[in-house]
């Protein structure tokens, strides 16, 4: 019998990791899952959107120029992240109120009911609610 297999965990790229801790924490309602020292300028930090099992993110604080320059542009300017809700009005107001930074309107499509935000580097996420589809 094989493991089960998913993805656990998606690095992301931040200037600093107590201001990124703070605004996922503050702004979108994250958890903070683990802090663990790995030395005087590393930590193994990870946040997630529940405080249970589902994938989350590393934030790794970028060290040199290279890594430096793709703060925010991980992606390419695409929408990298994808953060689903079961009420998306609920998060959509909550999170303007906290002041997120959304692109555009929030919009109706075929597989549910979507907005663009930028978080605190400027990468692109999809805060999107999915159509339920019939079991």
């Amino acid at each position: 019998m094989t493991a089960a297999r998913r993805i656990a965990l998606a690095a992301l790229l931040v200037r600093d990791y107590d201001e990124a801790i703070a605004w996922y924490r503050d702004k979108l309602g994250f958890h903070l899952i683990e802090d663990t020292p790995l030395g005087p300028a590393k930590r193994w930090v990870v946040m997630s959107p529940q405080k249970a099992a589902g994938a989350s993110l590393l934030l790794a604080k970028a060290t040199g120029p290279k890594q430096e320059a793709a703060i925010g542009r991980q992606s390419g300017g695409r929408v990298f992240l994808f953060l689903h809700t079961d009420d998306f009005d609920r998060d959509y107001h909550r999170m303007r109120a906290q002041g997120v930074m959304f692109r555009e309107a929030p919009r109706k499509e075929p597989y549910g009911t979507v907005t663009v935000f930028a978080d605190l580097c400027g990468n692109l996420w999809d805060l999107l609610e999915p159509v339920q589809k019939p079991v």
